[in-house]
């Protein structure tokens, strides 16, 4: 392809061939590079084709003769053009869609339609206005293609009936449960956990053209990353490290949902079910823990209890009078009690002149 006029403002289009073919006319496959002519020479920098196997390739000349796969163009923006204009034909050309607009035929039932509307009116306003709440988006699709401006709404719209069909996108925040799931522990215990997500939708247009279903494609991804992040955690780490485990399937899920257009705003583990068997097991142990520290409480109680008496007895014995009033001091709380029975302590000196000795005490003495 030779340049066209260069003083009208026309362009050249150069051609990174395949360096396996030996022909000199021009490979319709490979990929295309259109810079603006100025001169009789175009105006652009370098341009590398790399291969799928590494070769490097300057201006189609393959520098060696090795086969090479559909090359890959990599090169600085064109001058006269715009970074978004050219990102957006390298996206239409990745995916295959037709940078020439919908065509003559898109154009004729377009403008059918159009003159069918202005020969009904009006009735034909209560087929092509449309009205949707606050917390709605319509996303609109002409003749199968995606319609200018995105999302429509809130509030009323206008569509043509023939060619235009709409889809309305909910933005209110959506919360489902996740079915339990039977998961293995990383210590080989299996539980029943259950959880809640929620979510919203936060690019309607996206959450429509990008992924068939987003409502069930977010259920089973919340399902999949529950048993992939509780898979990798301890029993006793699942059971108390609940805020942990909810943010990290929180940001899982928010990157993995991002380019459906959701935005996951929270996940809550609500229950964890242990085995019957386990769980009496946990409770004997907590049981035994619980006696043994009761028993070491005590001891140690009885032990500071001995000390406080053994002070106690140290300093009676320093008063002799000290005891006799402990003793009216015990009378008188037994007597506050309304108690008929009152004992009378006796000291034992007083009961040995009473007592017969024994024969050996007689030798003894």
């Amino acid at each position: 392809m030779g340049p066209i006029d260069p003083e009208g403002g026309d362009m050249k289009a150069i051609v990174a061939g395949s360096p396996s073919s030996g022909s000199s006319s021009l490979n319709m496959t490979s990929p295309v590079v259109i810079v603006p002519v100025i001169d009789e020479r175009p105006t652009m920098t370098t341009i590398t084709v790399t291969g799928v196997d590494g070769t490097l390739q300057n201006n189609g000349e393959a520098a060696s003769t090795a086969p090479v796969q559909t090359p890959n163009v990599a090169c600085a923006q064109p001058s006269g053009y715009s970074s978004a204009y050219v990102t957006n034909r390298m996206h239409n050309t990745q995916l295959g869609a037709d940078p020439g607009g919908p065509g003559i035929c898109a154009f004729i039932l377009t403008l059918f339609s159009f003159l069918l509307i202005l020969a009904t009116f009006p009735l034909s306003l209560c087929f092509s206005v449309k009205v949707v709440q606050e917390y709605e988006r319509a996303v609109i699709f002409r003749l199968g293609r995606l319609l200018k401006g995105g999302a429509r709404g809130p509030g009323i719209f206008f569509i043509v009936p023939c060619i235009d069909t709409y889809r309305k996108v909910d933005l209110r925040t959506v919360s489902f449960d996740v079915p339990p799931q039977e998961i293995l522990s990383r210590d080989s215990v299996t539980v029943a956990v259950d959880a809640v997500v929620y979510y919203r939708v936060q690019n309607p247009t996206i959450a429509v053209s990008n992924v068939e279903n987003f409502s069930h494609s977010t259920r089973l991804l919340a399902a999949t990353t529950l048993r992939n992040v509780l898979g990798t955690k301890n029993l006793a780490e699942i059971l108390s490290e609940r805020e942990t485990i909810s943010h990290t399937m929180q940001s899982s899920l928010d990157e993995a949902t991002d380019p459906w257009g959701v935005k996951v705003e929270r996940v809550e583990i609500k229950d964890v079910r242990l085995p019957v068997q386990l769980q009496r097991a946990m409770a004997a142990e907590a049981e035994a823990a619980r006696e043994a520290r009761a028993k070491v409480i005590a001891a140690e109680g009885e032990q500071k209890a001995s000390r406080a008496l053994k002070e106690a007895a140290e300093v009676i014995a320093e008063s002799p009078a000290a005891l006799q009033l402990r003793y009216l001091q015990t009378l008188n709380t037994i007597s506050a009690e309304k108690n008929s029975t009152i004992i009378f302590p006796l000291p034992i000196d007083i009961l040995k002149h009473f007592i017969k000795p024994s024969k050996v005490d007689k030798y003894d003495l």
